[in-house]
């Protein structure tokens, strides 16, 4: 019980803090959530735009969350999702002339195979060298992004800022999709985030497997003492990590977007993958949950400047309040026991 409180909890009082701020600064606060709110569920046009976004929040959040519950703590899921991003435009470039049942898997299975390769790095560096996998990912968000522009402009291109669209047989667009929610960008992505959430469950909460990774993350030294291969259950955890943010890029590449173009800064969808993770509380279940939140939060918030002329930056502060208060969580526990004895009184 106290596991879903703490998240609610600070979910409130980043709501609260922001609402005082805004007033503080001379902005109508009910006027801002109430634009806030019909920006992000008043049409069926947003609610698409909506789940559109919440899919790879939703990947990105399973990415760090798997390597979380492992004892790894991956920051490079925004370089492995550029990297995927990049592998399923290629793919969906290179083979124009498969078939859709064979184009569109290959493409996404593309992206996942370079997320899973990006993450393989500072896997084997961490089991074979010690090397602490934080820092190795942070450098490698910064190559992904560079030779990726790289690839664009001077491989896929003849020196141009994006590549081509996607063949359609590689595309997860849909036209029924778009007829249901007014020509959103919603796609079957969806249902691929949705599946993975249920393979990040089955994986670690059925499988002896899934327990070995756990222990691993546990506690390695009694792990190994079991007869438990630590080094290969590192290496493990942050390729089926990496495979998950990869995916992530898949759905942008090959839903949202349709190409791949020159980026002059990071997405960022792998780096609110953390906060996702955090206010999941690194469970599967509880990131789709945050990933809706954090999903409704950045679309609504393009209509808060045009409804109500507050600017959408409030609910990056609102955002980043959530994760402090997440992220000081033991101050909430605190608070909840104190509560709790009284009430035993």
């Amino acid at each position: 019980m106290k596991n879903i409180m703490i998240p609610l909890i600070a979910v409130l009082l980043g709501v609260i803090v922001g609402t005082i701020i805004m007033i503080a600064t001379g902005y109508n606060a009910v006027a801002g959530y109430t634009a806030l709110w019909n920006g992000a569920f008043g049409e069926v046009y947003y609610t698409g735009e909506v789940v559109r976004q919440v899919t790879p929040y939703i990947l990105a959040g399973l990415a760090v969350a798997f390597a979380f519950r492992t004892g790894l703590f991956n920051i490079g899921v925004e370089g492995q999702l550029i990297v995927g991003w990049l592998a399923a435009v290629w793919v969906g470039l290179a083979f124009d002339d498969l078939p859709k049942f064979i184009h569109l898997p290959l493409a996404v299975l593309a992206a996942a195979a370079a997320g899973a390769l990006w993450a393989f790095i500072p896997g084997l560096l961490k089991a074979k060298f010690k090397v602490h996998e934080v820092i190795v990912t942070i450098m490698m968000n910064y190559i992904a992004l560079h030779v990726t522009n790289y690839i664009v402009r001077s491989v896929l291109t003849d020196n141009a800022d994006r590549t081509e669209n996607i063949a359609e047989s590689a595309s997860l667009r849909s036209p029924f999709f778009e007829s249901i929610t007014d020509y959103s960008r919603l796609h079957w992505g969806i249902l691929i985030a949705l599946v993975c959430v249920f393979i990040m469950w089955f994986l670690l909460e059925k499988t002896s497997k899934g327990y070995e990774l756990k222990a691993v993350g546990f506690n390695q030294h009694a792990s190994q003492y079991a007869g438990m291969n630590v080094s290969s259950n590192i290496i493990l955890s942050m390729v089926i990590s990496g495979a998950f943010a990869g995916l992530a890029g898949a759905m942008e590449g090959l839903g949202t977007f349709g190409y791949a173009a020159i980026k002059g800064g990071f997405t960022g969808v792998g780096f609110d993958g953390i906060a996702v993770a955090l206010l999941g509380a690194n469970g599967p279940i509880g990131i789709v949950f945050a990933a809706i939140l954090f999903g409704g939060l950045k679309v609504g918030a393009l209509n808060m400047p045009l409804e109500a002329g507050v600017p959408n930056e409030l609910v990056d502060i609102i955002i980043a309040l959530i994760v402090f208060f997440v992220a000081a969580s033991y101050m909430i526990r605190i608070v909840i026991d104190k509560f709790g004895k009284k009430g035993v009184k």
